[in-house]
């Protein structure tokens, strides 16, 4: 890979890529720019990179200087340490009652934030439904943003308080959005319910709520027992994707981004065969369209330092989280429904 800037040396996944002209008949009508080769690179080497820390490889997990020196998120989502978090401590930590479980995935989502949950079962224990607590949680969220804590995490922008729900607010608007949403049996909703879709736009209609947050709130709620979805029916391509989209191609030929999201989860396999690239999968589960969603957000801030010279509609140009390593390791752990966890108990007993 090359690089305008003197400040920092790349090197290269695989060996100087040739341009496939198959491809552009494969990809047709969109029409692909040289950094949608790179995603696929990206997308190979962090998980590559991913699987050399899980089993415990010494440092660097990876030559690529970009990932050594920003922060991206793993190519699975479920992988990411606040998914991994939600899934073993939040989801099926507590009563797998469906009322329960959403109740706290959606307590735990509207904050997104490791330290705001664990301050929640510190103060309260491990929280329940009951409409007597929400005025308890209200009152240690409040103290602790009086203490200047930070209780929301930064990884995405949450809506300010809604005067719909009669509080300006903001923990406290989502605190008493929750609310409705338990009084009018969302959770028992979402369990009827035959589709992702349907469940999505059962949550858009919600106040705060937009298409982003219902999508990744469908997402994180299909982590549980309480639907059992395809994540390949139904993609919503957010702002970073959307972004990531344009760099990637210099013209969608008609298409929407995604449509676009749909065609490139596919053709995984043949890209990485196309290119040479050896993608280990999650223990046998392909790339899903909320993952080449995602992969598309992080190929976004990749190409600002890769391919400065590509802008995308958002004009982007710094990447802003440094990485740093300062977290404990992961055991990672998938929801059951899944069928890996066994497999990775396996692959750990032969390493």
């Amino acid at each position: 890979m090359k690089t305008n800037s003197a400040q920092h040396t790349f090197w290269p996944i695989e060996p100087k890529l040739k341009r496939s002209k198959k491809k552009l008949l494969t990809l047709s009508p969109a029409k692909p720019t040289i950094v949608y080769d790179i995603y696929w690179q990206f997308a190979a080497e962090r998980q590559a990179t991913f699987f050399r820390r899980a089993f415990g490889e010494p440092q660097p997990w990876t030559q690529d200087e970009i990932l050594q020196t920003y922060k991206f998120t793993n190519a699975y989502r479920a992988s990411d340490r606040v998914s991994q978090y939600l899934i073993r401590n939040v989801i099926y930590n507590g009563s797998q009652d469906v009322e329960e479980v959403f109740f706290r995935t959606i307590l735990f989502k509207l904050f997104n934030k490791i330290s705001t949950w664990e301050l929640l079962v510190r103060e309260c224990g491990i929280p329940v439904y009951d409409t007597r607590l929400f005025e308890k949680y209200d009152r240690v969220l409040t103290q602790a943003m009086n203490q200047k804590k930070t209780i929301y995490s930064a990884a995405y922008i949450m809506p300010s308080g809604s005067r719909k729900l009669g509080s300006t607010k903001k923990h406290r608007s989502h605190l008493q959005l929750l609310e409705l949403m338990m009084k009018d049996e969302v959770p028992k909703q979402i369990s009827d319910l035959p589709s992702m879709r349907e469940a999505f736009e059962l949550l858009l209609s919600y106040p705060m709520i937009g298409d982003f947050l219902a999508y990744q709130y469908t997402t994180d709620l299909n982590y549980s027992e309480i639907c059992d979805f395809t994540e390949m029916e139904f993609v919503v391509p957010g702002p970073g994707a959307i972004d990531g989209i344009s760099k990637c191609f210099k013209s969608l030929g008609g298409l929407n981004e995604t449509e676009i999201v749909k065609l490139v989860t596919d053709r995984q396999e043949d890209e990485f065969k196309r290119l040479g690239l050896q993608f280990q999968s999650l223990w046998g589960r392909p790339l899903q369209l909320i993952d080449c969603q995602n992969l598309f957000c992080e190929i976004s801030k990749y190409s600002r330092v890769s391919h400065p010279e590509i802008k995308g509609v958002a004009n982007r140009t710094r990447i802003k989280q440094k990485y740093s390593v300062t977290e404990e390791p992961i055991a990672f752990w998938y929801p059951p429904k899944w069928k890996i966890n066994d497999r990775i108990e396996n692959t750990q007993s032969e390493t």
